[in-house]
């Protein structure tokens, strides 16, 4: 840590600008949650402790954007905020995922922009870990978008980075695939990427198996551990003791990059898992241990479309970065969403005996071919 005798160094990349546009009115992608989130941060004193602070976001720069992404695709974002329909679809755009609205280059600029402010505050020592809620847009493509994500800004962080000589570990714990990230990635030996997601044969982008693996420099730098539907707090923790914590350790990454998307929870209304919250932070907790032995922690935010579990998840995502006691009760005065009362949740009950079996076989099996195939180029 840089501040080690004073404890973690922790900020909050979010203004209230980064939840301002609305994709549409029937879109799961709901950048409230961004506001919601920074409210019961809020509300809860998270930010009242002299270690934890709030920082502005800013746009990113077309060179940072082009890093990642072609200046075709660029401009055509560009010509798509003003107005123009015209020429979205070859990039990705139109009804559906990617729906065209007023202002997008400049709300994606913004949320991609919040994700280098987090780079840049670790990066300068200032902080040992940044967390921008409104980044970890995994999808994206150097020349379309994808899957409600318009620009990389996993990648583009993660590229900086390497840029300065770092070496990189990116954990993407969204439900998920982080199929974006992997493909910029694919062919380096500087960034090992590790997707922890429902499996591609259940769902969307329909991709990470355990086969892919990179290639050319990168051959054994892409891991992927799918898991199969429902499955919850006990089998996610083996899958990422097992898989996660070794390769890491075995990387000796001089940063962490990690995308939290909450769309693991078992509320979550588009995907399978069952996560609860406190599944989530423990998960959390041991991303923490491991940014500790790297020493920079950059924290992206990514999927999750149940409101409550949203706000509850990535607050006591940034309790545990903050060195912060997480609290027991949601506040009185937080109102923004009914009918939460407490951070963690009732577990859910148990599935059926068989498909219990079911799901833990899954997981081994993904474990088991990844031991083999990838624990011994690391020495493991």
């Amino acid at each position: 840590m840089t501040q080690a005798d004073a404890g973690r160094k922790a900020a909050l990349v979010y203004s209230d600008q980064l939840a301002s546009h609305v994709l549409s009115d029937s879109h799961p992608m709901r950048p409230i949650r961004l506001a919601h989130t920074y409210e019961l941060v809020r509300q809860s004193g998270l930010l009242e402790s002299p270690n934890a602070n709030l920082i502005a976001p800013r746009e990113a720069t077309e060179a940072e954007l082009t890093r990642v992404h072609s200046d075709d695709y660029l401009q055509a974002v560009k010509t798509l905020a003003v107005g123009s329909e015209n020429g979205g679809i070859p990039y990705g755009f139109g009804p559906g995922d990617n729906p065209i609205y007023d202002g997008i280059y400049q709300a994606q600029a913004l949320s991609a922009g919040s994700a280098m402010v987090a780079m840049e505050l670790v990066e300068s020592d200032d902080y040992d870990v940044a967390f921008a809620p409104a980044g970890g847009l995994h999808h994206a493509m150097p020349t379309r978008a994808s899957g409600f994500c318009v620009f990389n800004d996993p990648a583009m962080a993660i590229q900086a980075m390497v840029d300065a000589g770092r070496r990189v570990v990116y954990i993407d714990i969204d439900c998920h695939h982080g199929d974006g990230v992997q493909h910029i990635f694919y062919d380096s030996d500087q960034v090992l990427t590790i997707s922890l997601h429902e499996s591609g044969q259940f769902l969307f982008p329909g991709s990470g198996f355990v086969g892919d693996i990179g290639t050319g420099m990168g051959e054994g730098f892409s891991v992927n551990v799918p898991l199969a539907p429902h499955t919850g707090d006990a089998v996610y923790a083996t899958a990422f003791d097992a898989i996660v914590t070794p390769l890491t350790r075995a990387f000796q990454p001089d940063v962490i990059v990690t995308q939290l998307g909450m769309d693991t929870h078992v509320f979550d209304p588009i995907t399978h898992l069952r996560l609860t919250t406190q599944g989530f932070a423990r998960t959390v907790a041991k991303l923490s241990e491991l940014a500790d032995e790297a020493g920079k922690w950059i924290a992206l935010g990514g999927g999750g479309y149940d409101l409550g579990a949203v706000a509850r998840g990535w607050s006591m995502a940034f309790a545990v970065m903050s060195e912060q006691r997480i609290p027991d009760a949601i506040p009185e005065s937080f109102d923004a969403i009914e009918g939460i009362v407490k951070f963690a949740d009732v577990p859910p009950g148990d599935p059926e005996p068989v498909m219990a079996s079911q799901i833990a076989a899954f997981a081994d099996r993904s474990i088991e071919e990844i031991t083999t195939a990838l624990f011994p180029r690391f020495g493991i």
